[in-house]
């Protein structure tokens, strides 16, 4: 591999490339690209190495063969990647090389890009008040783990089925033991809408919707389910939760 060619350029011109074809790219292509810079930089930057499909799928996280290898083609068409021998069978490896002259940007629209970049960081420091800081520091006095919980709170806008604080600090756990166990938000106002209106739908009245969300986060369900028994091992004397209960849903909530 010429000594001029690193992971920054490599980086770069796939970002270049990436911010001009937003309609072209996907998170898939983004990192099969990026684990054959690694593979290749492990390898001490050969011209032109083996690139096993089975490796690559499992490094990445794709499961689907069929959109590995659209990603990876879209990648040679492109021509991020050169193809130097392909694959025989499964048994075999891809040979391929990194190009870095791959769909290469002329300076003036390199330039508009850096431009762009700049302003939109910017325009979002701007409307979070947020510096251009490390995110591992802390802003007026919350730490970023603190701001994403924040940014995690129900939508403006919602209709709650119950108005109480109660269950309105219920629904905020259950927002983020979704975010925690699953990594997943509720992008729209319709969406959280909809889940309300399910939840509303499995209750009839606003405790049994309460237990319905504790029950879910304290077994690790996705969505929500008509509680059938009440099991002795979730209440107490007093009527409350039993410790045990309480200390499952702690658990599922990361505390």
């Amino acid at each position: 591999m010429k000594e001029s060619l690193n992971s920054y350029e490599l980086s770069r011109q796939w970002f270049d490339f990436s911010f001009k074809n937003p309609e072209k790219i996907s998170p898939s292509h983004t990192a099969i690209y990026f684990f054959a810079i690694e593979h290749c930089n492990r390898l001490g930057w050969k011209e032109k190495f083996g690139f096993p499909t089975e490796m690559a799928k499992e490094a990445i996280g794709i499961k689907s063969y069929r959109a590995y290898i659209k990603a990876f083609n879209d990648l040679i068409e492109w021509g991020f990647f050169i193809m130097i021998e392909s694959s025989k069978n499964q048994y075999s490896a891809n040979i391929i090389a990194l190009n870095k002259k791959a769909k290469a940007l002329d300076k003036a629209q390199a330039k508009a890009l850096d431009k762009a970049f700049t302003n939109h960081r910017q325009k979002q420091s701007q409307s979070t008040g947020q510096s251009n800081a490390s995110i591992d520091k802390q802003y007026n006095n919350i730490t970023i783990k603190q701001y994403n919980n924040i940014t995690n709170k129900p939508k403006e806008g919602l209709i709650f089925p119950f108005e109480s604080e109660v269950f309105k600090k219920a629904w905020r756990n259950w927002i983020d033991y979704k975010k925690g166990e699953y990594s997943f938000n509720y992008k729209t106002l319709q969406s959280e809408q909809g889940a309300l209106k399910k939840l509303s739908e499995l209750s009839k009245n606003e405790n049994e919707a309460i237990k319905i969300i504790h029950e879910s986060i304290a077994n690790g369900w996705k969505g929500f389910f008509k509680i059938k028994n009440e099991n002795n091992d979730k209440t107490n004397n007093s009527g409350g939760y039993s410790e045990e209960f309480k200390q499952r849903i702690a658990s599922r909530m990361g505390s």
